[in-house]
């Protein structure tokens, strides 16, 4: 039913658009929106001719049938192509979010890394983010 009710679509695109195409322009166009009349803009009232009736026809056709398709569901399962892609692609492993801090915990398995060794003077070893010691000024 899918299938069929594109078709008609695609048909009826096609002949709307040779419909509309085969029409006289009305002249003027968007070069006469500065300030002219609306009969200048818009066109004088014309006859009806086929080819404005074909055109409304085509155009509402092509509406019923775009909102047709939008209720039908489209039949047939997925291809062989799309089967194998969702057998192939591996599935991501849960990861666990990260503290609010920002920096991520190290697991609970994970060996404890080794402590840094002291200087063998008698100083104390200075902490990382601490500042040199620096000398009184004269």
């Amino acid at each position: 039913m899918f299938a069929f009710l594109l078709t008609l679509l695609i048909l009826d695109a096609l002949l709307l658009s040779v419909v509309v195409l085969l029409q006289a322009g009305q002249g003027g166009g968007l070069a006469s929106l500065g300030g002219a009349t609306t009969d200048t803009v818009l066109g004088g009232r014309q006859a009806v001719t086929l080819l404005t009736k074909a055109t409304w026809w085509c155009g509402g056709i092509f509406l019923l049938l775009a909102l047709a398709l939008s209720l039908v569901p489209r039949g047939g399962g997925s291809n062989a192509l799309q089967e194998r892609l969702r057998a192939t692609t591996p599935v991501p492993a849960p990861s666990a979010p990260l503290p609010l801090g920002g920096a991520p915990t190290t697991p609970a398995t994970a060996p404890a890394p080794a402590p840094a060794t002291a200087p063998t003077s008698g100083a104390p070893a200075p902490s990382p983010g601490a500042r040199a010691p620096t000398q009184p000024k004269k």
